[in-house]
């Protein structure tokens, strides 16, 4: 097949700025060419990184990137948000980069379009006359509230979801046998296998008594980490309990901190050096962390369409605590201890007491932390990809 993944627009494919979607491409991509299934044209902003990246050298992935940066590029962003924005789905730089990939779009013949992560993409494809569009959601973004959500659904042969919680979002719109989910993946061995590294407890103010709980992830109010510090305030007469907070507010390298994560460390003061905060870490280096903790504790506010720090520690080997939201139950029922968003921060408590004095039962949850963790590895998510694309 001759296939066409158009991305959003915003971060580019390799992912070498990061991003979930943009990684998930690139497990997919890998795949097709080492199986050299299909040839595909990947849509995607540039980047001066992007030039020297390995995966450009594939005889059936062919990358197409949107200058977006160039001083003429800027100035014809601008034009379109004071000309077009009363016209447009999105913002005017995600507009712009469309229209120049529609430029080349329109050339070429494709026996199907995916887009990742971007009704607002189906939507001006089908308006078109494109019929051969196959949708590829992340996040809760086409459901009966949505802007224009019955043509987008209606010009779409497939859509691919990450979660059954996602699938039920989209069939508020019409239940239909053209969504189907497709869980999302990451390289489980890189978290599985424990490498030598300089990161160890003592390098981080740690001890190798210490009962050390980890949360990863970015920081901010939906991920739950005020609650976390909650609980461990209630904790605070146990000594031994250390809670280690890997993250920071952005994605990629930033030494920024914003006032959340200000008010964090401020809430934390109180329990000195009871809880690390070890700011931004690059991705390559969060396995490391992670084999640091005893249990991770990953309290989602929010109804997470997937959860993928839930599969990095599942396959760290790490018990789990989490909550009951959005798709996170699909990934860890049976395997993790699930508390309910009501009274979080008490059943937190419970939960962290609960692992803390029962030993053999963290041990049982660590190995089916790992069995259950190879349901999402990268190999079989590419393979189930292509399946769904193939049946569309």
């Amino acid at each position: 097949m001759n296939i066409a993944i158009i991305n959003i627009g915003i971060l580019p494919v390799p992912a070498v700025q990061g991003g979930a979607v943009e990684n998930l491409t690139d497990f997919y991509l890998a795949y097709n060419d080492k199986h050299k299934l299909h040839n595909i044209t990947v849509y995607s902003v540039g980047d001066p990184k992007v030039s020297t990246h390995p995966a450009l050298s594939s005889d059936v992935n062919h990358y197409y990137y949107i200058d977006v940066t160039s001083f003429k590029a800027r100035i014809a962003r601008r034009l379109r948000k004071y000309f077009h924005l009363s016209k447009e789905y999105y913002n005017y730089f995600i507009e712009y980069y469309f229209e120049q990939v529609y430029k080349d779009l329109k050339k070429k013949h494709f026996d199907c379009i995916v887009l990742e992560n971007s009704p607002g993409h189906a939507y001006k494809l089908s308006q078109r006359g494109y019929n051969n569009i196959i949708l590829h959601l992340n996040n809760d973004l086409l459901n009966s509230q949505s802007r224009y959500h019955d043509v987008i659904f209606n010009g779409l042969s497939k859509i691919l979801t990450c979660s059954n919680y996602i699938k039920d979002r989209v069939s508020t719109i019409s239940p239909s046998n053209k969504i189907q989910t497709l869980y999302n993946a990451i390289d489980i061995k890189r978290f599985s296998v424990k490498h030598d590294s300089a990161i160890n407890r003592k390098s981080i103010g740690l001890s190798e008594d210490d009962f050390v709980m980890v949360y990863s992830g970015r920081i901010n109010k939906d991920k739950g980490v005020s609650e976390l510090i909650a609980a461990m305030l209630l904790l605070k007469e146990n000594p031994h309990l250390k809670l280690l907070i890997i993250g920071g507010s952005f994605f990629g390298n930033t030494t920024s901190e914003d006032s959340f994560i200000s008010s964090l460390k401020d809430k934390a003061k109180c329990l000195a050096d009871r809880i690390v905060f070890t700011g931004f870490v690059p991705y390559e280096n969060i396995p490391d962390y992670l084999h640091l903790a005893d249990i991770a504790v990953l309290p989602s506010m929010w109804d997470e369409p997937f959860g993928l720090t839930i599969v990095e520690a599942l396959a760290a080997g790490l018990p789990l605590i989490t909550t009951r939201s959005g798709g996170i139950p699909e990934i860890c029922e049976g395997v993790a201890t699930i508390v309910d968003r009501n009274d979080v921060v008490n059943n937190l408590v419970a939960a962290i007491l609960n692992l803390y004095e029962h030993p053999e039962k963290r041990q049982q949850m660590s190995s089916a932390s790992i069995e259950r963790a190879w349901a999402f590895d990268k190999e079989r998510y590419a393979a189930n990809f292509f399946a769904a694309i193939e049946r569309a």
